[in-house]
């Protein structure tokens, strides 16, 4: 165990596993992140990167799921999200200033590891935004066994005719000193809280949807609103380096709902065909977060992860 002081976790909001704790980290650029660790497992760690606006209670119960199976699992809040520091005088807003900077939040997250003796092999598990941060890890030489994406955030959705204005507006508002704006289209509102449980982008689980709910109006300090134009500009720019670079060489599931609406679907089948040692399931009935779906789906995400896992989990 490490000496990092101890951070605040909401244990009457998740199900985790016994021994779970949650430690303050500093990154190399003095941001403070809050990591979470769920327990230590004889098989290895599942090093966990969440998706943007999303924390660490959130991976309780998946984090349960690897535990039954013998795996110990690590999940991080990323800076400017969670309980982790803000980024702007209004804490609402999704921001970062460079995607690399995430890079600093993998390191101090992979530091706590080797220092709390995290068993080994290590294994990477990340949804939407941390599915762009662990593609770029990767590259730069994560050291992890096998990796599983859960609708990564390779290209963000959007109508073609729209892409260019994406770019350019960014770009426009960098001179103007409109960096921190809210996108276009994009409110200051959590969308958990606003979104209908019945109908949202999300899961097709009204029950998990308010389960997420309760998180944010029971700890607002949690909610986080639509991303700033910087974020944008700085993710598309992350997204398209990678098809200008080598794909990493280790075994790769990728996870996708049929009906996902927030993530490029043809971008991730894209750079798949292209990826040798990558697979994909799709989930079908699926939207955007297929591990916090209806039980029936999520299993199939749990389970092939797990197989995965299980397969190269030997010395």
């Amino acid at each position: 165990m490490t000496g990092a002081a101890t951070a605040p976790l909401f244990a009457s909001e998740t199900s985790m596993p016994e021994g779970s704790r949650a430690v303050w980290r500093e990154a190399s650029d003095g941001v403070r992140l809050r990591i979470g660790e769920f327990g230590h497992g004889p098989k290895g760690t599942v090093l966990c990167f969440p998706g943007r606006t999303e924390y660490v209670e959130k991976y309780g119960p998946t984090a349960c799921d690897f535990a039954q199976a013998g795996y110990g699992f690590v999940v991080i809040d990323w800076r400017g999200q969670g309980l982790a520091d803000r980024l702007l005088p209004d804490a609402a807003l999704g921001h970062v200033d460079r995607f690399a900077d995430y890079q600093r939040d993998v390191a101090e997250l992979v530091a706590h590891a080797e220092a709390a003796a995290l068993p080994r092999p290590w294994f990477l598990l990340s949804h939407s935004m941390g599915g762009a941060i662990a593609l770029d890890a990767l590259q730069r030489g994560l050291d992890v066994r096998a990796a599983v994406f859960s609708a990564p955030m390779w290209q963000v959705a959007m109508a073609s005719v729209l892409r260019p204005v994406a770019r350019i507006v960014p770009a426009l508002a960098e001179p103007l000193g409109l960096w921190r704006r809210l996108v276009p289209g994009t409110t200051h509102d959590s969308y958990i809280l606003s979104a209908d449980p019945q109908d949202n982008l999300l899961t097709s689980d009204p029950e998990t949807f308010r389960w997420f709910r309760g998180h944010l109006q029971r700890h607002p300090e949690l909610a986080l609103a639509g991303p700033t134009l910087r974020w944008l500009s700085e993710a598309l720019k992350a997204c398209d380096a990678f098809g200008r670079t080598e794909l990493p060489r280790l075994p790769v599931q990728v996870f996708l709902g049929s009906r996902e609406r927030i993530v490029s679907s043809a971008r991730i089948r894209e750079l798949v065909r292209h990826w040798p040692s990558a697979g994909l399931t799709v989930i079908q009935g699926g939207e955007h977060e297929v591990l916090m779906e209806r039980p029936a789906l999520r299993g199939q995400v749990i389970s092939g992860a797990l197989s995965l896992f299980d397969a190269h989990c030997g010395n």
